[in-house]
């Protein structure tokens, strides 16, 4: 693995690192050689808290936190990566999403990302090098009205600020990138499925055909894990795609039904 890809010695950061995707991606990146810090709200029972730092990324104060401790963990970030992301908005479209609603969806999946970015970002236009990788989602084009239009819209403003980023910076020598995963079979997506498969009276593959047949099918047949995205984010994060900026790779197994 790591004659292909070599991330010794990067200081990383990855949002929302303990669990799903974002667990996978800094599993990948410390095997792959990077000291690789994380945060989250709390930190799941029985992890280390070396390189973890406790911060709610939906508040200012929260972001700062996790900057300034980022810096005096590892000192200036070579890669940052943005996986926080989620919805908890209820279903029933667009008459269901109150103030709260749409407060909540914007300061997950939006301005997280816009605080850190304006904390960590400078000093690696100061040094000339750095990745920045924003983990939207295929929701930004294929949004879900019965429960996911501020998501969708959050993940949709997340990708048009990333590439207003990449044109800025990618000349100072900072290259910025998104991935745009689809569904992806994490605990809470087979919590889902679960749920799903109750409410239908059938069993946990007939509810994640449900999830499936909602998004208007998966041609590849299946979720993709979160070691797959994992593979996508350490591969646009190292060298290998040294001249890859602005751009946004989709990982959906095909979900997504044109080019």
């Amino acid at each position: 693995m790591s004659d292909f890809l070599d991330l010794a010695g990067k200081r990383v950061l990855v949002t929302s690192g303990t669990r799903g995707a974002g667990a996978a991606t800094v599993d990948l990146f410390r095997k792959l050689g990077a000291r690789v810090l994380t945060t989250a709200r709390s930190l799941p029972e029985g992890a280390s808290e070396e390189l973890f730092v406790r911060a709610d990324l939906t508040t200012d104060e929260g972001c700062a936190t996790l900057a300034r401790e980022a810096h005096r963990l590892l000192g200036d970030l070579d890669i940052v990566v943005h996986m926080l992301g989620g919805s908890s908005a209820p279903g029933g479209g667009f008459r269901a999403l109150g103030e709260k609603e749409w407060h909540d969806e914007l300061y997950l999946n939006l301005f997280p990302a816009v605080r850190l970015d304006r904390e960590l970002v400078p000093a690696m236009i100061a040094r000339g090098s750095g990745v920045v990788i924003h983990v939207t989602s295929i929701q930004r084009e294929l949004p879900l009205p019965e429960s996911t239009t501020a998501y969708a819209a959050a993940k949709a403003a997340l990708s048009t600020y990333s590439k207003a980023l990449s044109k800025e910076v990618s000349p100072k020598g900072v290259r910025v990138v998104r991935v745009s995963p689809g569904w992806i079979e994490t605990e809470s997506s087979v919590a889902l499925a679960q749920r799903l498969a109750k409410e239908a009276g059938t069993d946990v593959e007939g509810g994640k055909r449900i999830i499936m047949q909602s998004l208007g099918g998966i041609p590849l047949g299946r979720p993709s894990t979160p070691a797959e995205i994992a593979n996508l984010v350490a591969f646009l994060a190292s060298d290998r795609a040294a001249s890859i900026t602005g751009s946004e790779f989709v990982i959906d197994g095909g979900t997504i039904p044109t080019a």
